[in-house]
This record gives C-alpha cells, sequence and structure tokens, in this order.
C-alpha cells in the first residue's frame, strides 16, 4: 500500500497538497490522511493477525481496513482545525489582473512585473508577451492566462481609462 501511494504521488496521479475527499478523508492534506490510513491499517492488520487463526485470518486485512478508515474518520475531525480551508492562494488568482513591468523590457522570451493580489499584497511574477508586442519599464499590462509548464503568465498592453 505505503508503495503504490508513494508511486502515485511520484508519477503525478495526485499531489500531496490535494486532499483525500475520493476516499471520504477530506479537509487535510491527502498526505497526512493516505499516511495516517495506511499505518492504521498496517497495526490493525498486525494485531488482528495474532489473535486469530485459521480461516477467519482471511478476513484481517478486509476488517482491518474498514477499522483503520473509521478510526482516520475519527482522527481527522480534530486536524481539519490546522488545515483551514479557504486559504489556499493560487498563481490563477493573478489572472485578469493589471501589472506593471518593472524589467527594462518585457518580450515574448523575457519580462517580470509586480502585480497586486485582491488582499493588496504584491509580488513580482515572470511574464512573457504575444506577437510583437514589447512592454517597457512602468507600462500597464493586463495579465490572461498562466502558462504552468513555462511558470509564467501571459501579458498584454493595457491602458486605463481615466
Amino acid at each position: 500500500m505505503v508503495v503504490a501511494y508513494w508511486l502515485a504521488v511520484v508519477t503525478g496521479l495526485f499531489e500531496l497538497e490535494d486532499d483525500a475527499a475520493w476516499l471520504g478523508l477530506g479537509g487535510v492534506p491527502g498526505g497526512v490522511a493516505v499516511s495516517l490510513l495506511i499505518a492504521l491499517a498496517w497495526l490493525l492488520c498486525l494485531i488482528g493477525s495474532q489473535v486469530t487463526s485459521g480461516g477467519p485470518l482471511i478476513a484481517v486485512p478486509f476488517a482491518a481496513a474498514a477499522g483503520a478508515w473509521l478510526a482516520t474518520r475519527g482522527l481527522l475531525v480534530p486536524l481539519r482545525r490546522l488545515f483551514p480551508e479557504g486559504d489556499r492562494h493560487s498563481r490563477g488568482d493573478f489572472v485578469g489582473r493589471m501589472c506593471v513591468i518593472r524589467t527594462g523590457a518585457a518580450t515574448h522570451d523575457f519580462g517580470q512585473a509586480e502585480v497586486t493580489a485582491a488582499d493588496g499584497s504584491s509580488a513580482v511574477v515572470q511574464v512573457r508577451t504575444t506577437g510583437q508586442d514589447r512592454l517597457v519599464r512602468g507600462d500597464n499590462a493586463l495579465i490572461f492566462e498562466y502558462d504552468k509548464d513555462g511558470e509564467f503568465f501571459w501579458v498584454m498592453p493595457y491602458e486605463s481609462e481615466q
């Protein structure tokens, strides 16, 4: 189970930050929930194999998995307070916002800009322009897309109406 879980994480099937809502164990990072589930299932399976013998031994892993799932659900209730919902920000939050070019120029292969988030904090982000657009330091630009592979934002010239 442990090897299968970590192979799924390494191959990108799901990320450590994702919760395990698909298992009914949401509200905390998946790594916490699944690790707790695996540890409890192993412990219960070990205990069950020591107190059971003969034919009923085949049911021990199934009973251990069910018991571990129930115990994990109960243990996650107080842990959910440590992982508040709604505080997750992503780079996608900047899409649709105005930014100011901070490097000498922003072109199709280089540039940085300062953008202000909804909460008032600011960040310097990597930006790229499309086509022949060339923006210089101090120009306003509109962020219209985030390129996840290149980890930069696509921008276009933006003139505010005053």
